[in-house]
């Protein structure tokens, strides 16, 4: 008879029983008989079957930790409601036995630390906590946990967790924040503190600085809320390094230092999570890895960085890395499948869920319960200076729409996707390929470099007038052959070398160096890339985003868009783009039609063709249309970015108020769920009121701006090199000059050699006519013969010869 034959005979309390003490054995318990009790044998002990003070029954799991009672377990079978039975293992924490309750550690006279559990549910409650109620977790804490806890307690036994310290955090210094990552930080600490939902949601713009919020939420916690331990998980494992960055460059409001000389901050490495270590930055699929197999390895592995299960994945415990590890996981572009397939990773940690997100669906509210903790959008983002706008490039080519036929029997070149082998053959039959097969079954080399041509020969004349530098420009390529392609043709097409377009995915060499360049050096101008650029990894000199490849995601679209929107100061902008001056918006050049999809939102300005004085002047009737208010909105955005802050000031003395402020009513006035014609009008009334506010804004605007004529021909009226008489005449009367004033007293002269630069200067501070100076070594006329008094003995120079 099998073991499970056995167990299918066991009573179903019994069963539940066997499983846990399997689950205590792996968080390192001790599993016991109350008659073979050996309090020596770990550091925790759980003795089964113990009976309690009359009246309170038999407690199924009684929990020692360093030989002291500090809990009890309540099991049940599988399939009990565990909340049903509550009232039991709280009868068991009040019911010790005198005996026992010498060597207790109790709150107000019961055990502090209370389960229920059926061997596939755990419910834990801790007394230490303010309003302490069960929660569900993976598995009993291990013992050394427990202890930590009682030591907390010990210490601080007003606030013995950080449940209890997040209440009475101190105010939050925003001297260094905007007023949304204020309203970030302040939203989260308040659901910490409510404890009404684990888990919060920030929605926050992309640029808007999510991750400095992040890292501001983690030093207050750390710092004043009593957490151990932070898991910071980024999308991208490129983005661990640039976020481990951001901790780094963090200087403290308290005393102006570093993150990292106060806290540890380490990536989750082959090292494992090290003792000291207080903010662990890893993918989750490294989570993952490390909770299945205790290691991960340190280099990029696309094995592991890109893998997504195509079901939800199980995991099991993991002693090298326990559900009670971390006391917060933040989970930064909080989006795609982090919450479908991989949410039993997230679940398994007990830790309160902090998301952060430009673009939450519908399956991430669900996650977070709608918690919504703070809101912030990206034309919002725009109306604070945070972003710039976008406007939109459509190139359509005849192929791009339609596809293309091949007659049967013409050679083609034929690559292999593994190996890029090309070879030659002839097509048996005849192809037809649809759009959706460009450069997944079918690379048209042609219709990329259309695209390509277009977009040079209309970048300085449609795209961006006036300017004769590249602008950083990113590719979105369909997979890495494309990308491949895509960079070939570039260089040819723009007639440039290596150094002029690179592309940049996890199969390229050396890819952190490439994103370095392309960030930094004036000469990289083009990047190609398929995700590894996509989300999170900040370029901000990027001015052109430019999609080869479709996107069928709301949420990655915007991800990709948000590559673009950063502000960047007008002196590392000008470094990178020798011959721009500020960053006043960014376009998406789409090639495929991913603009014409129903979730992408318009840009600010939509109505790019009319003038701003018109716009004004609509402002003034109170006749403004919704999407002429919005562009209204984009045009002042894009002033107040160009303005100096002395003009700045006094515009917004004109206005009365901050004009971002009026820019920001005009936003929220068009904001698609809240837009009436009272709001736009509400919006309008500091403008249409101030005809003085009016005058100035377009005066500033034509201050800033420089017209293009691209109408007027010129032609050529003379050339030819040009004799200026004015200063031949200007030479002879210097001379004329200097030889009527000069006497000449010498018996008898001798010259004295030496370089020009010595008789430049004294010829010229004895009054030679510059013009007669040339570069030649010139003479020092010296007095000799009969000697004369040193008072009265003196030097003339003269000129050298003419030659």
């Amino acid at each position: 008879m099998s073991a499970s034959d056995d167990d299918a005979r066991l009573p179903a309390e019994a069963r539940a029983r066997k499983l846990i003490d399997a689950q205590l054995t792996q968080a390192g318990w001790v599993v016991q008989d109350k008659q073979d009790l050996n309090l020596f044998a770990a550091q925790g002990v759980a003795v089964r079957e113990v009976v309690m003070k009359p009246g309170h029954g038999r407690v199924d799991y009684l929990l020692y930790v360093d030989k002291a009672v500090v809990g009890v377990i309540e099991a049940k079978p599988v399939g009990t409601p565990l909340s049903g039975v509550e009232w039991q293992s709280a009868m068991y924490a009040d019911g010790l036995p005198a005996d026992v309750r010498i060597a207790a550690k109790t709150r107000d006279g019961r055990l502090p630390f209370v389960f229920e559990a059926s061997g596939v549910e755990t419910h834990f409650t801790n007394g230490f906590e303010p309003e302490s109620r069960a929660r569900l977790i993976f598995n009993v804490p291990r013992p050394e946990t427990l202890a930590r806890y009682l030591r907390e307690a010990e210490t601080n036994p007003d606030y013995p967790t950080w449940r209890a310290k997040v209440r009475k955090l101190p105010a939050l210094d925003t001297a260094a924040l905007r007023p949304a990552q204020i309203e970030a930080v302040n939203g989260v600490e308040q659901s910490l503190a409510g404890q009404q939902c684990n888990r919060s949601l920030v929605q926050m713009a992309t640029g808007a600085g999510k991750t400095f919020t992040a890292v501001t939420q983690s030093y207050r916690l750390l710092k004043h809320g009593g957490f151990e331990r932070i898991l910071f998980l980024v999308d991208r494992n490129n983005l661990a390094d640039q976020t481990l960055g951001e901790f780094q460059n963090y200087r403290t409001p308290d005393d102006g230092r570093r993150f990292t000389e106060l806290y540890n901050v380490n990536k989750l490495s082959s090292a494992g999570l090290l003792g000291s270590t207080k903010v662990t930055i890893s993918t989750i699929q490294r989570v993952f890895r490390f909770i299945k197999a205790g290691e991960v390895s340190d280099a990029d592995d696309p094995d592991i960085d890109d893998y997504v299960p195509d079901a939800p994945v199980t995991v099991s415990y993991s002693e090298a890395l326990p559900p009670e590890t971390f006391d917060l996981v933040i989970v930064d572009e909080a989006h795609r499948s982090i919450y479908g397939v991989w949410r039993g990773v997230l679940e398994y940690f007990d830790a309160h869920v902090v998301g952060l997100t430009a673009t939450p669906g519908k399956q991430t509210f669900a996650f977070f319960r709608q918690n919504l903790v703070s809101d912030y959008t990206y034309p919002e983002s725009v109306a604070d200076g945070v972003n710039v706008d976008f406007d939109v490039y459509r190139i359509r080519t005849k192929i791009s729409d339609q596809g293309s036929h091949i007659d049967a029997g013409t050679i083609v070149p034929k690559v292999d996707r593994r190996t890029r082998e090309q070879r030659l053959e002839a097509l048996d039959d005849d192809l037809d390929y649809v759009p959706g097969q460009l450069d997944r079954a079918v690379t048209a080399t042609d219709q990329i470099r259309t695209v390509l041509e277009t977009f040079r020969d209309r970048l300085f004349t449609e795209i961006f007038p006036g300017r004769s530098t590249v602008p950083k420009t990113l590719i979105f390529a369909k997979d890495d052959n494309h990308a491949e392609e895509i960079v070939r043709q570039v260089r040819e097409v723009f007639g440039k070398g290596n150094d002029f377009a690179a592309k940049i995915t996890y199969n390229a060499r050396n890819a952190k160096e490439q994103l370095k360049a392309f960030r930094t050096s004036p000469a990289l101008r083009i990047a190609v890339t398929v995700d590894m650029i996509a989300t999170g990894t900040d370029v901000k000199p990027l001015e052109c985003v430019f999609f080869m490849r479709d996107v069928r995601s709301a949420q990655y679209f915007e991800q990709m868009k948000g590559r673009g929107a950063r502000t960047i100061p007008d002196a590392d902008f000008q470094a990178v783009t020798p011959d721009a001056t500020t960053k006043t918006r960014f376009v998406i050049v789409d090639a495929i039609g991913v603009t014409e999809h129903d979730f992408v939102e318009p840009p600010l300005n939509r109505q790019r063709t009319v003038p701003l004085k018109k716009l004004l002047e609509k402002a003034a009737n109170l006749t403004i249309a919704e999407d002429e208010a919005a562009t209204l909105a984009s045009r002042l955005a894009k002033l107040e970015l160009d303005l100096t802050d002395a003009e700045r000031v006094e515009l917004d003395e004109v206005a009365g108020q901050p004009v971002r402020e009026i820019i920001r009513s005009l936003v929220d006035a068009v904001e698609p769920s809240a837009t009436t014609p009272e709001a736009i009008e509400a919006a309008l009334v500091p403008i249409a009121s101030n005809p003085e506010l009016r005058n100035r804004v377009l005066e500033l605007r034509a201050a800033h701006d420089r017209i293009i004529d691209e109408v007027s021909a010129d032609e050529l009226i003379e050339a030819g090199g040009v004799v200026d008489p004015g200063k031949a005449q200007s030479i002879v009367e210097s001379w004329t000059a200097y030889s009527k004033s000069t006497v000449m007293r010498s018996r008898r002269c001798s010259w004295d050699m030496r370089p020009a630069s010595d008789a430049s200067t004294s010829a010229s501070s004895r009054g030679w006519p510059r013009e007669l100076l040339g570069r030649r070594t010139i003479g020092r006329l010296i007095y000799s013969g009969t000697p004369m008094p040193r008072s009265t003995a003196r030097r003339c120079t003269r000129a050298p010869p003419m030659r």
